[in-house]
């Protein structure tokens, strides 16, 4: 589907629902995105208009919405509309986002911050705007029919509050929300402290993404929308690996990693080769003696998971959802297992009813990395992506860590594969010549097997 195709019917006039004309007449700029790379953060001039300056967050493969001061009050523009989202290199998808992408823009404040975020309606239907987890007026947490009418096509709303705890927060629809969500309509929101917070720590980096999932048919541009649970396309930010951009770190730095789940399942995050602490939640900084060291979090249904560690291990370290399902591509969930099964004698008949017919499967599926297959067009492969050893058979909720010594502070920028020591790598082991491994007498009367109780009775079992 071309994009002006996909266009059709959406309504792109701006008027005004609850904001009077003099109002509308100074909306701040909609700013528009559509490059699937991680922008550098975005430091604003004087950085606060509430408390002390911050280190602004880098969004995965995403971007910090730029805001304008008006008399005291951070003021943003987001709009609601179709979009077309590069899933991975070649794949691309027809979304529902913000701003040019899905998901939106990352919207970044400090505690205490008056906030008016005007919402320009661009969707084929109505919708709102629900921000997660914040403390705010009722009429201002967007559930449509609930607390506002719900935003028509082509019309703009305002929503105003202030941002009155520091942490990690989402922002999706409260309308229509199982079609709008599936489409991939949601943000990430980031609070800052106004001033030393007991329970936040200064990181050197600090990072954000949201996990979600989509069902695109092969060949197709645009989800299922009534999928529940079989998904066939995880991401990060609307990312597949290998699209997901690493993550970076100097030696020896804190870094922070803020993960959001709006996905129909839980993800249990699991990363390489550091442990780290949950510091935080949707609901705020975790308390010292909550925590502990980790290496897996699991991030459920509509949660928020914020983790710390040192960046005291130098290397490329893989970072990725521990349900190995969400580290595949476009699966099929009807495909047998067929480990095991003889083909022999098999191939050449099949093939002459049908000239495509391939052995697969028999022995795992680790040929899928390197097989090159046709598939139909704009179809996310299952297994792909290569390192500087061969395929790493993964796709997916999938990226890298990458720590040197030698990364500028303040470079986010890839430093390619890292270069082992001599001497710290898995290697091959010659083997030719060892020893058989002794084997067990075979037992003489193979019948003579049955479980006998020990002498004594029970007392000493």
């Amino acid at each position: 589907m071309q994009r002006r195709h996909f266009f059709t019917g959406a309504a792109t006039a701006v008027a005004a629902a609850s904001v009077g004309r003099v109002a509308l007449a100074a909306l701040p700029e909609a700013v528009q995105q559509t490059s699937a790379d991680t922008a550098a953060p975005w430091t604003p001039p004087g950085v606060t208009g509430a408390g002390r300056p911050y280190n602004p967050v880098v969004t995965l493969n995403g971007w910090t919405l730029p805001w304008r001061m008006n008399n005291g009050v951070k003021e943003f523009h987001l709009v609601a509309e179709p979009v077309v989202r590069e899933v991975a290199p070649g794949f691309h998808v027809n979304l529902w986002g913000y701003n040019g992408q899905s998901p939106g823009p990352t919207i970044e404040v400090v505690e205490g911050d008056r906030v008016r975020i005007y919402v320009t309606n661009r969707l084929p239907e109505h919708t709102t705007i629900h921000w997660h987890g914040q403390r705010l007026p009722n009429g201002m947490d967007g559930v449509g029919g609930l607390n506002q009418p719900q935003i028509p096509v082509g019309k703009t709303f305002v929503y105003e509050f202030v941002a009155r705890r520091p942490g990690t927060f989402m922002y999706h629809p409260h309308a229509d929300e199982m079609v709008q969500m599936a489409m991939g309509m949601m943000g990430f929101w980031v609070t800052h402290p106004k001033g030393k917070h007991p329970l936040i720590e200064d990181v050197q980096r600090d990072y954000c993404f949201l996990l979600n999932a989509f069902d695109v048919t092969p060949g197709s541009r645009t989800p299922q929308v009534n999928t529940m649970l079989e998904h066939n396309i995880w991401c990060w930010n609307s990312r597949a690996f290998p699209g997901i951009s690493p993550l970076v770190a100097r030696l020896g730095e804190r870094v922070r990693v803020r993960v959001g789940n709006l996905t129909m399942t839980n993800h249990p995050i699991h990363l390489h080769g550091v442990e780290f602490e949950v510091t935080g939640t949707d609901g705020g900084p975790t308390p010292r003696g909550s925590r502990w060291p980790e290496v897996t979090t699991d991030v459920a249904v509509g949660q928020m998971r914020q983790i710390e560690f040192v960046a005291d291990e130098p290397g490329d370290w893989a970072m990725h959802c521990h349900k190995s399902h969400h580290t595949m591509g476009a699966m099929g969930h009807g495909v047998p297992t067929m480990i095991g099964v003889d083909h022999r004698g098999l191939v050449k008949p099949l093939q002459k009813a049908a000239p495509d017919y391939m052995v697969m499967g028999e022995r795992g599926m680790a040929d899928m990395g390197e097989m090159q297959m046709e598939l139909p067009a704009n179809t996310f492969p299952m297994m792909t992506g290569t390192g500087p050893y061969g395929p790493i058979e993964m796709g997916g909720m999938f990226t890298v860590f990458k720590v040197r010594a030698d990364q500028k502070p303040g470079d986010y920028s890839d430093p390619g594969p890292y270069a082992q020591p001599p001497g710290t790598q898995a290697r091959l082991v010659d083997t030719t010549g060892a020893p058989a491994a002794p084997r067990a007498a075979p037992n003489p009367n193979p019948a003579d097997a049955s479980a006998r109780k020990p002498a004594g009775g029970h007392a000493h079992h």
